[in-house]
């Protein structure tokens, strides 16, 4: 048996590339935010307005790809080689399958932008940028499903690699379609919109022709020859991808909705607002990572049938979590008056977001707690309880604690942030001792 110290260790290892991979995926869109500013308000807020629900909406893709990793896992631990390429092969039919349904929903849902009673000038940019953001949903998910497939394998760097330099060509296509540059159009928002797509277009072919014409994966099989549909991994992969997808939906949701009811308040509450959970986000990217590293670690456990193993590298990955969140939240404390001053100069902004990221520190820990618990317990396929808790624990608890403690204990965008406080706080315990629950039995493995 590895002892805890290794298994930190090696979830270490798959973590930072996993981690520096999403901070890659971030980055390209702070790129367009700098460069679509530079044309003007108008398009800016079109680009903040789009990208809002754009990823609301893209988290449900995002869940759905997530369900490869646990069985891809599962199948290497079982030192089952064939069947890895079988279920890339048949998740990739079924995400390209719920792309399309979500390029149509994100396209014609443009048209209803009207009708959130934004100013018409935004309107009318927004609506064509978030269609032609819409067809980049199917690069996308595809650059995920391999992308999974690799993590499934414990092979995480090309994705990170690609991830990162994607923002080189992002910039560079944004500064020739924005702005006109090498005998272009100057397109403004649309150009933004036109280099997304074909960034995710460029993602997507490399990372599927590097899979399936590297050596190193010849033992998968991940070919596109399909011998037949298997419709018993089609249902395992929507019966773990579709909660997955519902859960970051929840959550995702959660937040947003808090943030509508700050703007209740007042816009120095929501510049406050943003710059707290602008930096609470960066710590959670790096997270994320633990979490996948755990998914990975605790799967191929699963598929060795080591009860000790699975229960090992999943409590190893919570203690990670808990030990760098915990590094955070000192350093948002320490932190928290000269932090703000690098987004806004303020004083009324600076004195609430300071106040803000007090309770940020407090969420930290139990936001690394909740990520890490979701990550080991979709290594073991359980997701549908997961989703359940998720559900009450932020719209149940969290949401209305945080109507209760802003508007009629008037503790304002502070009470507010306490709400996310008991919701994160609520998932990590409950998802926690489900794990150590569930490990417990000898039914999982």
């Amino acid at each position: 048996m590895l002892s805890i110290k290794t298994h930190i260790k090696e979830t270490v290892k798959l973590a930072i590339p996993v981690s520096v991979g999403q901070i890659g995926h971030i980055m390209m869109g702070v790129v367009d935010s700098l460069m679509v500013g530079r044309v003007g308000t108008v398009p800016l807020a079109a680009a903040a307005l789009v990208n809002g629900l754009f990823f609301l909406i893209l988290v449900l893709g995002i869940g759905m790809t997530m369900a490869i990793t646990p069985l891809v896992a599962i199948s290497k631990g079982a030192k089952n080689d064939d069947e890895c390429g079988m279920i890339l092969r048949q998740a990739l039919l079924v995400n390209v399958v719920f792309a399309i349904l979500l390029l149509f929903l994100i396209y014609f849902g443009a048209d209803f932008l009207q009708y959130l009673d934004q100013p018409q000038e935004v309107v009318i940019e927004a609506k064509s940028y978030m269609k032609i953001l819409a067809f980049s949903v199917i690069p996308f998910l595809v650059f995920q499903v391999y992308r999974q497939f690799l993590e499934g394998i414990s092979v995480v760097k090309p994705a990170m690699i690609i991830a990162v330099l994607a923002n080189f060509f992002n910039a560079f296509s944004n500064w020739c379609l924005i702005f006109g540059n090498l005998g272009f159009e100057a397109m403004g928002l649309y150009g933004a919109g036109i280099s997304t797509f074909l960034t995710r277009t460029l993602m997507a072919a490399i990372l599927m022709y590097y899979v399936i014409t590297s050596s190193k994966y010849e033992i998968y099989n991940p070919t596109l020859k399909y011998k037949s549909i298997n419709r018993k991994v089609i249902k395992k992969v929507v019966a773990i991808g579709l909660p997955s997808g519902l859960q970051y939906f929840l959550e995702v949701g959660a937040f947003s909705f808090s943030a509508i009811m700050i703007g209740w308040i007042g816009a120095v509450p929501l510049a406050a607002h943003q710059i707290a959970i602008n930096l609470a986000s960066v710590t959670y990217m790096i997270v994320l990572g633990i979490s996948a590293a755990g998914t990975i670690r605790v799967g191929t456990a699963l598929g060795q049938k080591s009860k000790e193993g699975v229960r090992t590298a999943g409590f190893s990955s919570l203690l990670l979590a808990a030990s760098l969140m915990f590094c955070f939240a000192i350093l948002f404390i320490v932190f928290r008056n000269h932090l703000p001053y690098l987004y806004v100069n303020e004083i009324d902004v600076i004195e609430l977001a300071s106040s803000l990221l007090i309770v940020a520190a407090l969420f930290q820990l139990f936001d690394g707690l909740q990520a890490t618990a979701i990550g080991i317990l979709r290594g073991l396929t359980d997701v549908k309880i997961p989703l359940l808790i998720s559900f009450a624990a932020y719209w149940m608890l969290g949401v209305p604690a945080g109507y209760l403690l802003a508007f009629v204990f008037d503790f304002g965008t502070v009470g507010i942030w306490l709400g996310f406080l008991v919701g994160l706080a609520s998932v990590a315990i409950l998802l926690s001792l489900r794990f150590n629950h569930l490990t417990k039995e000898k039914l999982i493995y």
